[in-house]
């Protein structure tokens, strides 16, 4: 049965501006011996399998090899306690890949299921800057980098990314401290991308 998600995405890890593993489709390895990264979704709307999902937040956590093609990830995802069962069970199934779209070419690389926890979300999003806190799980926020050569103002943007949406904008976070299934970072002062996404299988 067809579903799609769409709204808006961000994300934090640990590498310097610009992330290269992101930018070069996990073909180059990230700034650090090991990648800490946290991606949050907001879905705006969105319909699985008859199910509305539209207006819930979900996080996914993950510690990877530098090169992140090499497989071996360790991946948690965090649903929004506002999810009825029966949404947590549709976004569950959309975000770990089970009912194909962008996150099933991710399985092959996963080596550890930390599982999934549903938490109190707060998501924020002004077209610049994004914050989501999670419980005591997560709290990030990050600000998009605008350029003081750039007369437009309109930031920095990187196309042809492809995942998870094709361009995105490209910053930095204030905050970024993650502490849920056994791992813990702060990756404060570092990259961060956001952008509107909207997937669909």
């Amino acid at each position: 049965m067809p579903w799609h998600v769409e709204g808006t995405y961000f994300e934090n890890c640990n590498c310097d501006m610009v992330c290269p593993c992101s930018t070069s489709g996990l073909t180059a390895p990230a700034d650090n011996d090991r990648c800490n990264v946290a991606l949050a979704f907001h879905v705006e709307t969105g319909d699985v399998n008859g199910v509305d999902v539209g207006g819930l937040t979900v996080c996914i956590v993950a510690d990877t090899p530098a090169l992140m093609s090499d497989g071996g990830w360790k991946v948690g995802v965090l649903v929004d306690s506002a999810a009825s069962s029966e949404q947590a069970e549709a976004l569950g199934a959309v975000f770990g890949g089970q009912l194909g779209g962008p996150m099933e070419g991710l399985t092959p690389l996963i080596g550890e299921m930390a599982g999934m926890e549903s938490l109190e979300m707060a998501y924020a999003d002004d077209g610049r800057v994004h914050r989501v806190t999670i419980g005591s799980a997560v709290d990030m926020a990050v600000e998009d980098f605008v350029s003081p050569l750039d007369p437009t103002g309109q930031g920095v943007k990187i196309s042809g990314v492809g995942f998870p949406a094709d361009t995105l904008a490209a910053g930095t976070s204030s905050t970024a401290r993650v502490d849920v299934f056994g791992m813990t970072w702060d990756n404060s002062g570092k990259n961060s991308f956001s952008a509107p996404f909207a997937w669909a299988a």
